[in-house]
């Protein structure tokens, strides 16, 4: 009979979050408005590479100021957050990219060089590396990182856990509260319970 052999347990690593200064000046790297508006959707909706290069234009709704996501991961559809300054960039882009004539009556929101193909994941990952190169930035940073980044900040804003679950589009609320591993500010304005204790030198 074999012997039943326990699994050993992987080591978890914390997600690497970007401070909202290094964020501003990765997107300040993206001199490219397309560039710009693309990795700003990542950061400003918490969208994953594939669901952002999948945006049409037809999925930006101003009146609701939502993102619709068809298809994400695992192959359901959900709501992003639209926030009024990602939709004025939204707006600017756009306005360039019809002019311009890179932009199809209900194509996609950013498309490569033949417009009646979206940018790749590969394209897009490329373009956040090199504005994390015009940034200086210290760390390797990744389109995973602007939306590890998004929900650490909410986190850290006091968005309940639960509404992130939701914006993040995860099945189940243990991947999302990781992100309360890394949320230094929250972490920093928690008082000790050594601070209530009276104690002398």
């Amino acid at each position: 009979m074999l012997k039943r052999v326990s699994r050993v347990p992987q080591p978890q690593k914390l997600p690497r979050v970007l401070s909202v200064d290094e964020v501003a000046r990765l997107l300040r790297g993206a001199t490219n408005l397309k560039h710009r508006a693309a990795l700003s959707v990542a950061y400003g909706a918490g969208l994953r590479a594939s669901e952002v290069v999948h945006l049409k234009v037809t999925d930006i709704d101003s009146d609701r100021m939502i993102l619709r996501v068809v298809q994400g991961k695992g192959q359901r559809d959900r709501y992003a957050m639209l926030s009024p300054s990602l939709l004025v960039l939204l707006r600017a882009w756009w306005r360039q990219g019809h002019a311009k004539g890179q932009m199809r009556p209900g194509g996609w929101l950013f498309p490569g060089r033949n417009p009646m193909n979206p940018l790749s994941t590969r394209q897009l990952n490329h373009i956040c590396h090199a504005a994390a190169a015009v940034a200086e930035l210290d760390q390797r940073v990744s389109m995973h990182t602007l939306r590890h980044s998004f929900a650490t900040h909410l986190l850290e804003n006091r968005v309940d856990i639960r509404v992130i679950q939701v914006l993040l589009g995860h099945r189940k609320l243990e991947t999302t509260a990781r992100y309360s591993h890394v949320a230094t500010r929250t972490l920093s304005e928690v008082t000790s319970p050594l601070e209530h204790l009276v104690l002398t030198i």
